[in-house]
């Protein structure tokens, strides 16, 4: 079976669920230790790039956008875009790390593996989960409070589980090759411009707009997008999108846990 592996280890971390939910609220605790800001300084650096483009796009140039956008204002367009790319990388590259992180640990206790890359992105999910769903209510008054708003939801869930089955997928690669830390950074640095984040899907060549499908977060920013600036439910091609990246990178991680179960501690 394609998804043995992946089936048990999840199994493992339902059973665990307390003791990833402790581990997340460590690893939460950790990034505010001895600050007296707090949770400001978690939540302050994605809202003031998000605030940036407001002001720079919106009120301070008055910037608009073609025909074919989903909203003619820059700066509102962007907002939604970078937030959900910005949640997708921290989970991505918190993940990758939280095996070489937690060596030490697995040496000593036989925990499932999984529980690292699960904290990361639990933890980075409590982080930008809450400032995507403010966009919520800044949102829906521009159309009328339309029920396809409320499609952020289940985009949000199933962004945390394509970003968790990335993220364990590369920390197990990561242990494997070093290497592969700095390549996805580059990958994650780049990615943003094979996006529709930083402009509309129309703006882009049409015979090369299949490269942006290669992005697995192209589908989720283009959900949102439908959602909070048109209050419409994401087309069934988002969907479809989001499901099939989600299935590649499950059969993935399936095989990557039954390879290297036996070495995985080893590469730590």
């Amino acid at each position: 079976m394609v998804f043995r592996a992946l089936i048990t280890e999840c199994r493992q971390l339902w059973r665990l669920r307390g003791l990833l939910a402790v581990l997340a609220r460590r690893e939460l605790g950790a990034r505010t230790a001895g600050s007296a800001g707090g949770w400001l300084w978690v939540w302050l650096p994605p809202l003031l790039t998000i605030a940036a483009y407001y002001l720079l796009f919106d009120v301070v140039f008055g910037m608009r956008l073609g025909a074919g956008a989903p909203t003619a204002r820059v700066g509102t367009y962007l907002v939604v875009g970078m937030l959900a790319w910005q949640a997708f990388a921290d989970a991505t590259q918190r993940g990758m790390g939280s095996l070489l992180d937690a060596g030490s640990l697995l040496h000593k206790n036989p925990l499932p593996p999984g529980l690292f890359p699960a904290r990361a992105v639990l933890a980075s999910g409590v982080v930008f989960a809450p400032l995507l769903l403010a966009l919520l209510p800044l949102y829906m008054g521009a159309h009328q409070w339309r029920a396809g708003v409320w499609a952020v939801l289940p985009l949000l869930v199933l962004q945390a589980l394509l970003s968790f089955l990335l993220a364990y997928l590369l920390a197990i690669l990561a242990a494997a090759l070093r290497d592969v830390a700095q390549g996805v950074q580059v990958l994650l640095s780049l990615g943003v411009f094979l996006s529709p984040v930083l402009f509309p899907l129309t703006l882009f060549p049409e015979r090369w707009r299949w490269l942006l499908w290669l992005n697995p977060m192209t589908a989720p920013v283009l959900g949102y997008q439908s959602a909070l600036l048109q209050g419409a439910w994401p087309p069934l091609a988002v969907w479809l999108a989001l499901l099939a990246w989600i299935g590649v990178l499950a059969a993935l991680l399936s095989l990557a846990l039954a390879r290297s179960r036996d070495q995985l501690v080893d590469w730590l």
